[in-house]
């Protein structure tokens, strides 16, 4: 395990040295809340669990075939049109574009696909299901109908896409959510709430450490998406450093299976 000086410079190092952002946050087409939720319904009324949605050939390209018999999800999708000018002097007749709105069963959700099972290796210092005891969170299946959503998590419950990329990064990042209370934000509605922006980089850089001390990759996407959401450039804030900290030390020792974690005793990080 990483020490409590290790896990000082790599936070230091997590905002100044170079990172990379998935093509996973934008490897499925972006759909409208209102399709999201026109899916739900449709999944909800013919009882399939709901997931990521695309097309047949969407989910081809992806190494997934659609099962023999399974009856698509219609959505609204926009087409544009040409409205001819017939009072036109022109040789030709002027003509506008503009959008419409039709509604097509063009679109399947992960659930009513095959393709390779979804299978995470172990890792050899940690346990999910211990660590998940330990915390009092309870992994459930993944229902968001977005695909290029990773994780995510509410009050004390976390879910993990069985199409993330990096599934142990994702875990870690949805675990720090709860260990540094920002699900229970949700419902104090007269407290004051953390800052998106400061979540995303709060529990990312708990992913960042938990990957570094179990000796995992993926440190470059965590710089990546930490500097993504930490724009300014400078050093995290001591405040969120300790909370960082304490949180990766928390994850880490609730599933360790041999040493111990020291990172509970962290040195104050750079004052902003």
């Amino acid at each position: 395990m990483q020490s409590p000086a290790a896990f000082a410079d790599l936070l230091a190092r997590a905002v100044t040295e170079p990172g990379v952002i998935s093509d996973a946050y934008a490897a499925f087409h972006g759909y409208s809340l209102g399709n999201q939720i026109l899916a739900l319904v449709q999944c909800h009324e013919r009882r399939i669990t709901p997931g990521p949605i695309a097309t047949f050939m969407g989910w081809k390209e992806k190494g997934r075939h659609v099962r023999k018999g399974q009856k698509a999800l219609t959505l609204c999708m926009p087409v544009t049109c040409r409205r001819k000018d017939t009072e036109s002097t022109e040789t030709e007749p002027e003509s506008e574009t503009f959008t419409r709105f039709i509604y097509r069963p063009h679109w399947f959700v992960l659930s009513q696909t095959d393709g390779a099972a979804y299978q995470l290796e172990p890792l050899p210092a940690w346990d999910t299901a211990r660590a998940l005891e330990v915390l009092s969170i309870t992994e459930e299946p993944f229902t968001h109908t977005d695909g290029n959503v990773q994780g995510y998590a509410r009050q004390r419950t976390i879910a993990v896409s069985p199409l993330a990329e990096m599934p142990h990064k994702t875990r870690f990042h949805e675990l720090a959510h709860v260990a540094l209370g920002h699900t229970a934000e949700g419902a104090q509605a007269d407290g004051e709430r953390t800052p998106r922006s400061l979540r995303e980089v709060e529990a990312e850089s708990v992913a960042l450490l938990c990957l570094e001390a179990l000796g995992l990759s993926g440190a470059e996407h965590c710089r990546g998406y930490i500097q993504h959401w930490h724009q300014t450039g400078e050093p995290i804030l001591e405040r969120s450093a300790q909370r960082i900290f304490k949180a990766a030390d928390q994850i880490l020792r609730a599933g360790q299976l041999s040493q111990s974690v020291t990172a509970s005793r962290a040195p104050a990080a750079q004052k902003g």
